[in-house]
């Protein structure tokens, strides 16, 4: 690396927002394999600021079957809102480890505060549901229609007087989706984003895919911001995640994907979410989020 990074790594150990229990885990089995350790080899300054405050399912209601939780998520959201403009603020880079995620409705609100901010989405999923258009009513599948200023106006607009949209959708791009609802594929249509689905990725390589993507949310922003859903990868390399879905990302284009980000120097904050080390194979699935993280911070094989 050019210069030292200061990491500052946020757990949000939240799994609120999907139907299967175990991804509250995640933060743990990612620092369990050497994140920090790995971090510092790689020439960063790391200080862990350990976990946001989530409360537990058995300890909030379902009231609202479209938005399930949502009254126990939106105080996480803030949380991690806060906490990720305070890293940014500070000139630090901010590692959000999930986690379901919800939460990087807080963690993109958080950065787009700072800095005008343009999203890389990986994920197998669009995340671009509202409550009308929601088949399960799983707060995870709606941050990225929230952000871009559809949904419930408590996911809308954290605070009150903040402008929306935060994040403007024509600086958004979707990597990796394979699995879109029938009415979050007219959500996104609708919105504008680009979705670079895995048909795509097929016809044109993961190299063109990401070259595309990278021109079009750097228009006009400050820098970007990476939310990294493990389950983008085929099951057969993250088998550890709560939704799987088969054809997805091999091993090496999402590294290819992160290396091709860090080489660009704009990549302000990364989350990493959806790691389940109850459905894992001997923390196979956290050992690869943390490759990936590495990779976005400029690790690589071999350097001439």
């Amino acid at each position: 690396m050019a210069e030292t990074i200061n990491i500052d790594i946020i757990g949000v150990p939240i799994d609120l927002g999907a139907d299967r229990r175990g991804v509250d885990m995640g933060p743990s089995a990612i620092r369990s394999a050497r994140l920090r350790q790995q971090l510092e080899i790689l020439g960063c300054t790391v200080e862990d600021k350990g976990n946001l405050e989530v409360l537990i399912a058995e300890m909030c209601n379902v009231d609202e079957p479209k938005l399930k939780y949502i009254d126990c998520i939106v105080p996480m959201v803030r949380r991690a809102a806060g906490a990720v403009a305070t890293s940014l603020q500070a000139g630090h880079f901010p590692i959000v480890l999930g986690g379901d995620h919800s939460l990087a409705l807080g963690s993109i609100y958080g950065a787009a505060k700072i800095k005008k901010t343009g999203v890389i989405w990986v994920d197998a999923h669009g995340d671009f549901n509202t409550p009308e258009t929601t088949p399960s009513g799983n707060i995870h599948g709606m941050p990225l229609a929230a952000l871009c200023g559809l949904g419930d106006p408590r996911l809308v607009q954290l605070w009150d007087n903040e402008p929306t949209p935060i994040i403007d959708p024509r600086r958004v791009v979707i990597i990796g989706a394979r699995d879109l609802d029938p009415g979050e594929k007219v959500n996104l249509r609708e919105a504008g984003i680009m979705v670079l689905g895995m048909e795509q990725i097929d016809r044109i390589g993961m190299f063109e895919a990401m070259q595309k993507a990278i021109e079009h949310v750097s228009q006009g922003t400050d820098g970007i911001y990476l939310s990294f859903d493990v389950d983008a990868l085929d099951p057969r390399h993250a088998p550890g995640v709560g939704t799987p879905v088969a054809g997805g990302l091999t091993y090496r284009e999402a590294l290819l994907a992160c290396e091709l980000l860090a080489e660009t120097g704009k990549l302000i904050g990364l989350d990493m979410v959806e790691v389940n080390p109850i459905l894992d194979t001997q923390n196979q699935t956290a050992e690869l989020a943390v490759a990936l993280i590495l990779s976005a911070l400029g690790r690589r094989v071999w350097r001439d």
